[in-house]
């Protein structure tokens, strides 16, 4: 026995060794807030102090060691046996001198500067290490989004993958159970609510188990979840989901494979009907299980009763909390049945053979109620003289525990009284076989849960026996594998007719990317067993993903990239530069890395590079890093424009997205914010091999030749220096139409550049579905903000001979079959399951896209406005008294809502009264 004392008085700890007959006091130098004993080697005990530093005991607290200083409260933990090779190890996450965080591992008794570890390598954010069972989990932001990594069975740390636009702001680790991460995660456009997702077995990959679960904030500020694990039950969940405002509760047995509402009882406590038909009817419980040992939670389970849960709700369309009831369901939660119309405390004894219940009130009471038959009948017993208000209630440790006690006070003024209530006397025998019936698991019918028909042997209710100790299930027999053991694997989605097909964002060829001819890797098949379910044969071989060898590939995707992600690196310090490559041969690969200050390296294969290429910089500069990777089959090569000292949070290039061969076009660097002092904007356009430096943050350049360009910009301030990259196409004559969509879509829109990328492909490969034109002739730009808008542009797309050029009039074909599908409402794709985004043409807007106009001297150009402006109103005047005079019907070939597409040609304006087809800024109708 251990006891402290009060720290106001003196820091010492009393320890008995013979069941409390005698204390020997032991004075400490420092003063406790917590204790963490080790889970198997009793004397073994870390204590933390109130400043914030670690101590470890192992001889239960008679000699202490420090082990740390600057440890964050709360995270500091023992080593999880099976996990971790030597039991004394402590991890721990710890503060330094700048207030960054380390995660840090040692010896219990010899954690010295040379003895610590870092098993994550550089800092991680505060308050975020967690270690539980095989896994732990720290979080880094960089770029101003969280990212999330782990490490399964203390191998190296792998960022954690969620679903390409999750783009979480929190997670929450629910459980860690039979090798799965069950986490919650609030997504960029969640308040209230919560993702739930599930991994695969290292924790890496994860899915979505269920959207939109209801979350609320505990006394102390703590996020708390609407999920509850059943015990005794692998697989099974209860969760509250938020639809439209209204929040009901669902069940799975399957790790959220699949989710259905509950089926209200039958009947009230009184016997009368209850008319509750599923889906606009259901039981909805409340979830929250208590934090305190000695008060029950509104939700309960035990291992040793695996049948019977017992939770607080109400019947109707939505969770409320009014009209509270009491229900429990002993057969897994299929059918429930109400006990009580208020709140109780329910306690599980002799594994649920005996259930007590004692009323929620803030009144003193005698009585409790007894129910030996799962919860079908309940008596009334008195267990107290005198009335007491009952502060809380504890059952025994052990499975066979027949002993309670509640524990309260008389009156306010009075001390805690203790009753211990022993039901033992109850019975007169044990159980015997003869006792029990079997019980089959299974949902609605479905007996095969989990991949395995489980039957368990269950007290006949009409027995009034002790149990005894738990036998767990009488069988368990393995199930035939169908389509229902299987969830979608990693980037893939289920759609309404139940198959798993790619999301939008994932390519599937981008697992074989990290593999080497000759060597095979696993191909998914878009499914992935559930985790821990035991089904066998059936489609298991038909679903399971197959070791595939790896296709010989030429390099592709080469890029070069910082460790850290920066573009900039101290003088005379180390900077880690990493090559990726998404296709190719990584064995059989010749790597050529320049660093541009005159120094080169050669590397024989990828593999060799995994932990990146150091090197130091002397002068400080720009320097122009390359790489060149060869193999049999071709070549690929990257560039990176180094920045040896300087940083600023955001800049974003403006240009055009398509302009015209000669034509000047205007770049501007956008920054935020925008008043960061002293700036140097360095360009990169077209083939240029030297950069353009300026002190201004536009630019206007020309280009001579039609194609794709890229144009980069790099902004320099003090130390932080970034940049933004574009693609502008360059052609003698192209349209362009502004494109809108279903409203439905600005909810998904998270309005980054990389979604915007994605949506572009996506729309575009719509159109070429729809219309049968040639992906060439089309360019698609989703533009910033909100509501979501795009750019269509048709363009004159030639092979690389130069012939079969399209002539505008060829243009014009593909336009007016553009439109014409569009207007139809023909255009539309699936964002995911059930979102459908319809495409349509949006309004022209009065100014044109690229500025046309040509240079003039100024009294030349205000002889040209004036005539311009001139037969400009002759125009309108006529067209308005003809109007007048022979009003008509539209024509039947122009539908209201009809769009123009604008032609873009470097002539010089005509006037208006004599318009030339095809002539610069003509507007025409298709």
């Amino acid at each position: 026995i251990m006891l402290l004392t009060d720290p106001e008085i003196e820091s010492s700890l009393l320890i008995s060794s013979d069941e409390g007959a005698t204390y020997q006091k032991y004075r400490l130098n420092f003063y406790i807030q917590s204790l963490l004993f080790h889970p198997k080697q009793e004397d073994w005990i870390l204590a933390y102090s109130q400043d914030q530093k670690l101590y470890s005991s192992a001889e239960f607290g008679r000699r202490w060691q420090l082990i740390q200083e600057a440890v964050v409260p709360n995270r500091f933990y023992w080593s999880v046996m099976g996990s971790n090779k030597e039991p004394d190890l402590v991890h721990l996450e710890a503060r330094t001198v700048d207030g960054h965080s380390q995660y840090l591992t040692c010896r219990m008794q010899n954690c010295t500067d040379t003895n610590r570890n870092k098993p994550f390598p550089g800092y991680i954010d505060p308050d975020s290490l967690i270690v539980q069972d095989d896994y732990v989990f720290v979080q880094l932001t960089s770029g101003g989004r969280p990212h999330y990594y782990v490490s399964y069975r203390r191998n190296a740390f792998a960022q954690m993958k969620l679903p390409k636009y999750a783009l979480p702001k929190d997670m929450h680790v629910i459980s860690t159970d039979e090798n799965q991460v069950f986490a919650a995660v609030q997504e960029w456009n969640q308040n209230d609510t919560y993702n739930l997702y599930i991994s695969d077995t290292r924790g890496v990959y994860f899915t979505l188990a269920l959207e939109n679960v209801q979350s609320s904030r505990g006394p102390e500020g703590n996020v708390m979840i609407d999920l509850y694990e059943v015990a005794g039950i692998k697989g099974m969940f209860l969760a509250n989901k938020k639809i439209d405002n209204q929040v009901k509760t669902f069940i799975t047995y399957n790790k959220g494979r699949d989710w259905r509402l509950l089926q209200a009882p039958d009947a009230d406590l009184r016997g009368d009907p209850v008319h509750c038909l599923l889906p606009y009817c259901s039981l909805h419980l409340h979830l929250k299980v208590s934090e305190n040992p000695y008060t029950s939670g509104i939700i309960a389970s035990r291992d040793t009763a695996p049948s019977i849960i017992v939770a607080s709700g109400n019947i109707g369309s939505e969770l409320l909390d009014s009209d509270i009831s009491m229900f429990v369901s002993s057969d897994a939660g299929n059918t429930w049945r109400q006990i009580f119309e208020e709140e109780h405390s329910v306690l599980y004894l002799d594994q649920g053979g005996v259930l007590v219940a004692m009323k929620h009130t803030s009144l003193p009471i005698r009585h409790l109620w007894l129910s030996f038959d799962e919860g079908r009948s309940w008596s009334k017993y008195s267990f107290t003289s005198i009335p007491l208000f009952v502060d809380g209630v504890l059952g025994e440790p052990g499975e066979e525990t027949l002993i309670m006690t509640v524990f309260g006070h008389f009156s306010h003024r009075s001390e805690w009284q203790l009753v211990k209530v022993d039901y033992k006397s109850i019975f007169d025998r044990r159980c015997a076989e003869e006792d029990y019936r079997p019980w089959q698991l299974h949902s609605q019918g479905e007996a095969c849960i989990m991949g395995a028909k489980r039957i368990y042997k269950k007290r006949k209710s009409e027995r009034k026996c002790m149990q005894g100790k738990y036998a767990g299930a009488m069988e368990s027999e393995p199930c035939v594998c169908t389509e229902a053991d299987f969830d979608c694997d990693y980037g893939y989605e289920r759609h309404s007719n139940g198959q798993c097909l790619p999301a939008f964002w994932f390519n599937p060829s981008s697992l074989s990317k990290d593999c080497s001819l000759g060597q095979s890797y696993l191909n998914s098949t878009g499914y992935r067993k559930v985790v821990s379910n035991n089904c066998t044969d059936g489609v298991r071989e038909q679903y399971t993903a197959k070791p595939q060898k790896c296709p010989g590939k030429a390099p592709r995707g080469l890029r070069i990239v910082t460790s850290d992600g920066k573009l900039t690196a101290e003088q005379g310090h180390n900077v880690t530069l990493m090559v990726q490559l998404e296709e190719g041969d990584v064995q059989r690969t010749l790597i050529q890395v320049d660093f541009g200050d005159g120094i080169a390296v050669s590397y024989v294969n990828l593999s060799s590079m995994e932990d990146g290429i150091k090197h130091v910089y002397q002068n400080v500069g720009i320097f122009r890093v390359t790489v060149q990777v060869d193999n049999s089959l071709g070549s690929d090569s990257a560039v990176l424009y180094l920045h040896v000292t300087c940083p600023l949070e955001h800049v974003h290039l403006s240009l055009p997205f398509v302009t015209t061969k000669n034509k000047e076009v205007n770049a501007t660097a956008v920054l935020w914010p925008s008043q960061v002092g002293t700036l140097t904007y360095v360009w990169w356009y077209g083939n240029n091999t030297e950069p353009l430096i300026t002190l201004e943050g536009s630019i206007s350049f020309k280009f001579t030749s039609e194609g794709m360009n890229t144009i980069t910009v790099q902004v320099s301030a003090g130390n932080a220096i970034l940049q933004d990259t574009k693609t502008i196409a360059v052609y003698e004559e192209f349209r362009s139409l502004r494109l809108a969509f279903s409203p439905n879509l600005d909810d998904y829109n998270p309005d980054i550049p990389e979604w915007r990328r994605d949506i572009s492909r996506v729309i575009k490969k719509s159109l070429v579905e729809a219309t049968g034109v040639p992906s060439q002739h089309i360019l698609v730009a989703v533009l910033p903000g909100l509501p979501t808008a795009a750019e269509l542009f048709v363009l004159p797309y030639q092979d690389p001979t130069g012939e079969n050029k399209r002539s505008p009039e060829d243009l014009e074909q593909i336009s007016e079959l553009l439109i014409h599908k569009l207007n139809q409402n023909l255009v539309h794709f699936e964002l995911k399951p059930g979102v459908q985004v319809l495409v349509h043409a949006a309004h022209l807007t009065a100014a044109p896209l690229v500025d046309l106009t040509p240079t003039h001297s100024g009294s030349a150009m205000l002889m040209l406005l004036s005539v311009v402006f001139v037969g400009l109103a002759v125009f309108v005047i006529y067209k308005f008294k003809r109007r007048v005079a022979l009003p008509s019907p539209p024509s039947p070939s122009t539908q209201p809502g009809d769009s123009s597409l604008r032609l873009q040609r470097p002539r010089h304006i005509t006037p208006p009264s004599t318009p030339k087809r095809g002539s610069a800024g003509a507007q025409f109708a298709i």
